[in-house]
């Protein structure tokens, strides 16, 4: 049969299994546009491309399947290059098709047109242009399997309007030729595995490092039962809460230089750091040097470009995280490995020694116990997203995660205003979770028009903004390291009432200044059957702590005082 290149487009996102699209119409994909209006894919309009683009990433962190974006040429498409980074970062699967000038006009200056193909090329896992219709299928098929495939991430496809109109033979093939590409090497690491195993026996003060690659791979399972197996305490980064419950004695909490005293110590003095699906991020290792300098290092990750890229490693694994640790526990059966008792007091002592704590206040909020209320109202069942900043450190440390794929945060590229639209999408991707957003003032202005989107399609996220008049994370640099120097990081008297606002969108919303006001509130929103804003008044200069300076070790920490 003949379709046109852009009935074939939604032909070819139907055989892909794809139920919602975020996207912005324009004069360059509305060919697009109109294949879809009678195709029956549930289409989310947001209020901008960006926040477009972090719906679908919300969307795909909570449910592992890839998000999808519609945009125009130009500025439509440029509005994405933002979103695709923050994907890219953090390895999040995202197809995002974007609408071009004729082929015939490329390269002319035409209107709205911009090298969307050469600008995402650093800020995607892989990208297309396409002039020829009769590509569209295996190019389709091909970006998805990419998106998803290893290391998952973002790829572009880039549809000149004449081909979206061009009229082909469609032959909806059900199997594609596909890149020769396998994301795993071809060869048994069972030589490797034996060693590991040979280093688990002899280590005495053994810890499990795992990052967001064991979200991907699904490896929560495993995780768990490789660590109580072994009695190895467990330490995990940003983009990796929830994988191993918060609440189990092994749990050290995140590491790095907003992380626990406890998780740090445990690293400095480990003498085997297991580093499973993380990449040594500089907010976790610090002084590259000095960074678990006692440890022998063993990593396991998919990606071989990671391995060594930032640590040296003694033993390294590439190969998925899950099928890794299965094949490892099958071994760890034949065998008795060491409860490692003395290591884990010590660690107790650690946690005793060094808790997560902050002054309490009668009169003023604290951001750290509105935290604390939100995750005992949801008992840590919720989802979670934030945007950049001081909020996000607090609900890493304060909120009690409990399941993978709870958390949703821009680890990588730290982008503020993520938090708002990844909760839309992560609302839609998961209709059956509580989803909460907690931002602060500063990143929530960065993509404040989703209140719209949020309104319109009556997606019922609740949103606590931590409004400390401040961008705050900005402002705490400035106290600690450019004596008290506030350049340009207050807010306050700029912000607008954001329960006003929000009522201007048909949204409700609360306004919270003392601290008795917090849990009935939470309660009230929580209870309501669509998009609440909360703006939460509180402690203006309070700090993230403890906090490790930039390029600082465990020795340079600087602690939280009652």
């Amino acid at each position: 049969m003949k379709k046109t290149g852009a009935e074939i487009v939604i032909e070819s996102l139907k055989l892909q299994g794809v139920d919602i699209i975020f996207g912005y119409p324009g004069g360059q994909i509305m060919p697009i546009y109109d294949a879809l209006y009678s195709s029956g894919i549930k289409h989310i309009l947001p209020r901008h491309e960006q926040g477009a683009c972090h719906a679908a990433d919300g969307y795909a962190r909570v449910t592992g399947k890839p998000g999808v974006i519609f945009a125009t040429s130009g500025p439509g498409a440029t509005n994405l290059v933002t979103g695709l980074a923050t994907a890219h970062m953090d390895s999040v699967p995202i197809v995002a098709i974007t609408g071009q000038v004729p082929t015939g006009a490329i390269g002319t200056d035409a209107f709205q047109e911009a090298d969307i193909y050469g600008i995402t090329i650093p800020v995607t896992k892989y990208n297309y242009l396409v002039k020829d219709a009769s590509k569209l299928v295996e190019t389709i098929a091909e970006a998805f399997y990419i998106a998803t495939i290893g290391r998952p991430g973002p790829v572009l496809i880039d549809i000149p309007k004449d081909v979206q109109l061009k009229v082909v033979e469609y032959l909806p093939e059900t199997e594609i030729p596909l890149l020769k590409y396998t994301p795993e090497p071809r060869y048994s690491y069972d030589a490797e595995l034996e060693h590991l195993v040979h280093l688990l026996c002899q280590a005495q003060r053994p810890v499990l490092y795992i990052g967001g690659g064991a979200v991907i791979s699904g490896a929560s399972e495993q995780i768990a039962q490789f660590a109580r197996k072994t009695s190895i305490p467990v330490t995990h980064t940003l983009t990796a809460c929830g994988v191993f419950p918060d609440n189990d004695p092994l749990a050290l909490g995140m590491p790095g230089m907003h992380g626990t005293r406890y998780a740090n110590e445990a690293i400095h003095r480990a003498d085997l750091l297991i580093a499973a699906g993380a990449r040594f991020d500089d907010r976790v290792t610090g002084k590259v040097s000095e960074f678990a300098k006692n440890a022998t290092i063993v990593h396991i990750d998919i990606d071989p470009a990671e391995i060594r890229k930032v640590i040296a490693t003694h033993l390294s694994i590439v190969g998925d995280l899950k099928g890794v640790l299965s094949s490892l526990l099958n071994k760890l059966e034949q065998i008795e490995v060491c409860s490692h008792e003395p290591w884990l007091q010590q660690i107790q002592e650690w946690k005793v020694r060094y808790p997560l704590m902050y002054k309490h206040s009668e009169t003023s909020i604290k951001p750290q116990y509105v935290i604390e209320q939100v995750s005992d109202l949801t008992k840590g069942e919720a989802i979670i997203t934030t945007g950049v900043g001081q909020h996000q450190m607090w609900t890493a440390l304060f909120y009690e995660f409990h399941h993978p794929r709870s958390f949703v945060s821009s680890g990588g590229l730290g982008t503020m205003g993520f938090g708002f639209p990844s909760g839309i999408g992560a609302k839609l991707g998961r209709p059956d979770r509580t989803v909460v957003t907690i931002t602060g003032d500063g990143s929530f202005q960065m993509n404040i028009q989703e209140l719209a989107t949020a309104s319109y399609y009556n997606v019922p996220v609740k949103v606590i903004i931590l409004n400390n008049g401040f961008l705050g994370m900005v402002r705490q640099w400035q106290e600690l390291f450019f004596e008290r120097r506030y350049s340009e990081t207050h807010l306050e008297n700029g912000n607008p009432d954001f329960v006003t606002v929000a009522k201007g969108y048909g949204v409700q919303g609360f306004r919270i200044d003392r601290p008795e006001e917090v849990r009935p509130t939470l309660e009230k929103a929580l209870a309501i059957d669509g998009p609440v804003i909360i703006d939460c008044h509180t402690e203006k200069e309070e700090n993230v702590l403890p906090m490790i300076p930039p390029g600082g070790t465990v020795h340079d920490t600087i602690s939280a005082s009652l």
